[in-house]
């Protein structure tokens, strides 16, 4: 594997103003494209196996989605370190080809009915292992091939990739496995992780990885370092409450929703898939005003107002009732109004970390931050399976849908409400690893 020496600043070429005319950035759009999309398919395939193919109830199914987050909570902060040094193209390609490998096991676990619920877990973990490393680099990785002025577009047209992915990705989830065969679903993920890695694995420009010091220190003290540049920036700060507060709750929400919409209403797997996808429509939208909606209105007041709007329409969800004729289209609402705020969000933030940021610390504050948001989102996932379990499926969708409104609650108390139209300047920090 290559050094970060490597590929130093020193010939590091940004990409140019025209970021579609140029061939290294199509790569990592269509790398990033295909492999959000085996993720977001694989995210409702597992699940859906494990309800539709295995019988699995709440407990199980909040264990399931709790096994394949915990490598948030146990590799974010070693996977910001490992960035850091390396080159975020060489990690992307390894996840993928990893991840290929796992959905592949399960399709032949699935082929010869060996899959079962203890397998299930392993290859769940796995994934999510292999995700958080190539999450970390993706968000790495822009920094890296852009200049700065070029963060909001950039991260707009890469998170554009992502809306796509949500609008195929639990449609196709959902789909095969209730139309087609269990191996044929899995396999189809792998194929995605697949394209990915041949795309990623093609660009050629060199990446502004800083340059590693003669004595580097230890991965411990690069962790710390990372954990106390983010907890002495305000800013970043907040963007870890608030990201605490949502993770936690969408995941507790996510494992009843999964259970309340063919359990409850009735509903196919094929019709859950589409009424997940409906976020991905709506986030697509979000993602091509989210370079223009802060720099009229304000980085802050966007992230509030998108925040308290996209989080905010789960509370419709449970008191639904009646035919799907009448129920669908209304979760096909709910779904697209939270992918627009959502994307909002994540386009904006994104953008406000990356740029508050020095080059040095761009992978281990990525990390942090992931570690202290998603990091709570296993434990979002138990407490899901509980509240489904003890306190009914209705009730308990309605419990974790007002926590999600804690998120824009905290944003609306915390600097983040008060920035403008300019991005914050990077306050210092270490630039080595």
């Amino acid at each position: 594997m290559p050094s970060a020496s490597s590929g130093s600043s020193d010939s590091f070429r940004p990409v140019p103003s025209g970021l579609w005319r140029d061939a290294d950035f199509r790569r990592l759009w269509l790398g990033q494209t295909a492999s959000q999309l085996g993720e977001h398919a694989s995210l409702v395939m597992l699940p859906l196996l494990a309800v539709l193919t295995l019988d699995a109830s709440a407990g199980r199914l909040g264990v399931l989605r709790a096994v394949g987050q915990a490598p948030i909570l146990l590799l974010a902060l070693f996977a910001g370190a490992w960035v850091d040094r390396w080159r975020t193209r060489t990690t992307m390609v390894l996840a993928d080809a990893g991840r290929a490998l796992a959905l592949g096991a399960v399709a032949l676990a699935c082929l010869f009915g060996r899959l079962g619920m203890p397998g299930l877990f392993v290859l769940a973990f796995v994934v999510g292992a292999l995700s958080v490393f190539f999450d970390v680099a993706y968000q790495a990785s822009l920094v890296r091939l852009v200049e700065r002025g070029q963060l909001l577009r950039g991260n707009s047209a890469l998170e554009g990739s992502r809306s796509a992915a949500q609008i195929g990705g639990p449609a196709l989830g959902g789909a095969l496995v209730s139309l087609l065969s269990a191996p044929i679903a899995a396999a189809s993920g792998a194929l995605f992780f697949a394209l990915s890695f041949l795309s990623i694995r093609r660009i050629h420009r060199a990446e502004a990885v800083p340059k590693r010091p003669e004595h580097p220190p230890g991965v411990g003290h690069r962790i710390h370092e990372g954990l106390r540049f983010v907890a002495r920036d305000r800013v970043l700060r907040a963007v870890c409450l608030a990201s605490a507060a949502f993770q936690f709750s969408f995941a507790a929400m996510m494992t009843v929703y999964l259970l309340f919409l063919p359990r409850q209403l009735h509903l196919s797997g094929t019709v859950v898939g589409l009424a997940l996808a409906a976020a991905g429509p709506g986030a697509l939208l979000g993602s091509l005003l989210a370079a223009r909606l802060p720099r009229r209105f304000g980085h802050g007041t966007v992230l509030v107002c998108a925040a308290a709007l996209g989080d905010g329409m789960f509370l419709c969800v449970p008191p639904l009732r009646g035919s799907s004729a009448a129920i669908v289209p209304a979760l096909l609402v709910v779904g697209f109004v939270f992918g627009f705020g959502g994307q909002l969000v994540n386009v904006t933030i994104m953008a406000v970390r990356q740029a508050a940021t020095p080059d040095g610390m761009q992978g281990r504050a990525a990390a942090t931050i992931t570690f202290a948001g998603m990091g709570l989102a296993p434990l979002g996932s138990l407490f899901g399976g509980f509240l489904a379990g003890e306190w009914g499926l209705r009730t308990g969708l309605l419990v974790a849908a007002g926590g999600m409104m804690l998120s824009p609650v905290v944003m609306a108390f915390s600097p983040l409400a008060r920035l403008g139209r300019e991005l914050p300047a990077p306050r210092g920090g270490p630039t080595g690893g």
